[in-house]
């Protein structure tokens, strides 16, 4: 089944609606994520959630209920925030061909001195386990670093855990 990213449908939404300046897309729960939404005027419409809600149920991941509220909640429901990331990560979350083994083939290329591997799916919590096994010991930058490219690279609607 191909993946698909929060970059990959934040591109999809911001191509077919260029109406919408701000957007941002958040999993919160197995199979549920909400979409961030502003226009040009800092609001978002009753029409625009409208379409919105039915582009996502159409063209992003067909496993995941999409919700649509205003950009400005963010904040509110405690969304992470988004980091620059480098290009051979954004290509992946970019891509349409991404699954397991194509994440797991990105992040092993960053690791000179370690393993990412997938461990199991939790499919009652939708949460992917992952392990990761290295020659030294982790610094809590290499841990951050981690879990900010995981965090772009597993597909809307599902999560991850990471054990060392």
């Amino acid at each position: 089944m191909k993946l698909g990213t929060r970059l990959l449908s934040e591109y999809l939404i911001k191509n077919c609606y260029p109406e919408i300046r701000y957007v941002r897309i958040h999993t919160t729960a197995k199979n549920t994520a909400v979409i961030y939404a502003w226009n040009e005027d800092l609001k978002l419409t009753d029409p625009e959630i409208t379409r919105l809600k039915r582009f996502a149920a159409g063209y992003l991941s067909p496993y995941v209920c999409f919700t649509v509220k205003e950009y400005r909640m963010i904040r509110t429901d405690q969304v992470p925030p988004v980091y620059d990331l480098p290009e051979h990560i954004m290509e992946a979350a970019m891509s349409r061909n991404l699954d397991q083994h194509r994440i797991l083939a990105v992040i092993n290329r960053m690791l000179s001195n370690g393993e990412l591997t997938f461990m199991k799916y939790d499919w009652q919590t939708g949460i992917i386990h992952f392990d990761l096994t290295v020659k030294h010991k982790v610094t809590d930058i290499e841990k951050d670093l981690i879990r900010q490219y995981l965090y772009e690279l597993i597909p809307l609607g599902s999560r991850f855990a990471l054990d060392y």
